[in-house]
């Protein structure tokens, strides 16, 4: 068979080109170049010195003591939200033309993760994912020319801020089993539904919402008949109840229901019925945002283990000088720096409009992992302090294990790869 013969298609969950014809991604590897040897520069640039430099001073300013404060007081930092504005990093994915960076997720993962390791936690990448990342992308790939005008600019600038309406009681990691309706009359769309885990949903300006247009008995593919609706959350009909949670409580995640809601149809978003491939696209930047946010996390909680195992001592040495303590942590670490470089070259080919679900999910995966260790054994390097408040360690466990949940489970980001290597597929 020749080289025009072989068929690319595309993954249903997760936007990743696959070759047709063999058993995985390796199926051609004999007779074919592999598109992903590719040559990655990583000298610095001016720009990337001046987001990590700039992501270092704002996260100073916003350390662990103000999280642990929002956190047991369950309150957003409107402050740090409004920093992150005046930093640029709300508008690093938005073009210029709109007042942004135009810059790529290889620079917002950079942002993401020195704003978590640099003593943010989770919050350096959870208060950007949604608006500055999935909304950003969105919008930016698939609105209209007033939709972009509208909302890119005060994305950039920090003045709107949107959920991400997809997750349902009985739809998670299954999307195309979403129930949420939205029904045409006349020139609106009529809403009905109920999502869960809606974070900012309490707050936000606006919600891009999933919804069946199509019922999914009445499609020839599950991944027709799904659209984007851009939900103003003033609109009536809409209550929003928060959940409670085990941790980032800096910021609520809620209940949403939707009852009879109206919006306009230029409220869509792309187009009718074709709105799945419009959400796979700002997946892949979500996956790459939560392994910034593990290798950050675990690098925070690792870092200042190390520091607290140089200065305390048992049985007359510092304990980091028993390898009991140091070589969990160092394993941990040099497994996370091994992550970073793979949520790079994800980056690197999203950046470039390149096939890369398969590198995200190993990325997330295995910084996930990576992280979680890093965080676990952290934490033993305290030992009973670290179940303590005042040491931090405790808070960046529960944030950090948030990551194994979401935005994909790891069996699902395994399942993906497992696809990929050539393993037949399980959902």
């Amino acid at each position: 068979m020749g080289v025009e013969a072989i068929v690319v298609h595309e993954d249903l969950d997760a936007g990743q080109g696959v070759v047709a014809g063999g058993h995985g991604r390796r199926a051609f590897a004999a007779v074919l170049p592999d598109p992903r040897r590719i040559r990655m520069n990583f000298e610095p640039t001016q720009e990337r010195s001046l987001i990590r430099s700039t992501a270092e001073e704002v996260a100073a300013e916003f350390g662990p003591e103000h999280w642990r404060e929002k956190e047991r007081e369950g309150e957003f930092s409107e402050a740090f939200w409004n920093e992150l504005a005046d930093a640029g990093f709300h508008g690093l994915l938005v073009p210029e033309a709109y007042g942004g960076a135009g810059m790529g997720m290889a620079e917002m993962g950079l942002a993401m993760e020195t704003l978590c390791a640099e003593g943010c936690g989770m919050a350096g990448t959870w208060y950007l994912v949604l608006t500055a990342g999935m909304a950003a992308v969105g919008i930016r790939e698939h609105g209209t020319d007033e939709q972009r005008d509208r909302y890119l600019p005060a994305i950039a600038d920090g003045e709107v801020n949107f959920s991400i309406g997809i997750t349902e009681p009985e739809a998670g990691t299954n999307t195309l089993a979403v129930a949420t309706t939205a029904r045409r009359d006349g020139d609106e769309y009529v809403l009905d539904g109920q999502k869960a885990w809606i974070t900012f949903a309490d707050r936000a300006d606006a919600m891009i919402l999933v919804a069946r247009t199509t019922p999914l008995e009445a499609v020839d593919r599950p991944t027709d008949g799904i659209s984007l609706c851009i939900v103003e959350m003033d609109r009536p009909g809409i209550d929003v109840s928060p959940i409670p949670k085990h941790g980032i409580n800096y910021s609520k995640s809620c209940e949403v229901f939707v009852d009879g809601v109206r919006i306009p149809e230029e409220n869509l978003l792309g187009e009718e019925d074709g709105g799945w491939w419009a959400l796979v696209s700002t997946l892949n930047p979500e996956r790459i945002a939560f392994a910034a946010a593990a290798t950050g996390i675990g690098t925070l909680a690792a870092d200042t283990a190390i520091e607290y195992a140089n200065d305390r001592e048992v049985f007359g040495a510092p304990i980091g000088t028993h390898q009991a303590v140091s070589f969990p942590i160092t394993r941990a670490y040099a497994r996370m720096e091994a992550a970073r470089l793979m949520r790079e070259k994800a980056a690197w080919l999203y950046d470039r409009g390149e096939a890369c679900g398969y590198e995200t999910n190993v990325a997330k995966a295995t910084a996930v992992e990576a992280g979680i260790e890093a965080v676990k054994q952290s934490m033993q390097a305290f030992g009973g302090w670290g179940y303590a408040e005042e040491y931090d360690v405790e808070r960046w466990w529960r944030e950090i294990n948030l990551t194994r949940l979401a935005p994909v489970s790891q069996q699902m980001a395994y399942n993906h790869v497992a696809r990929e290597l050539g393993f037949p597929k399980s959902y």
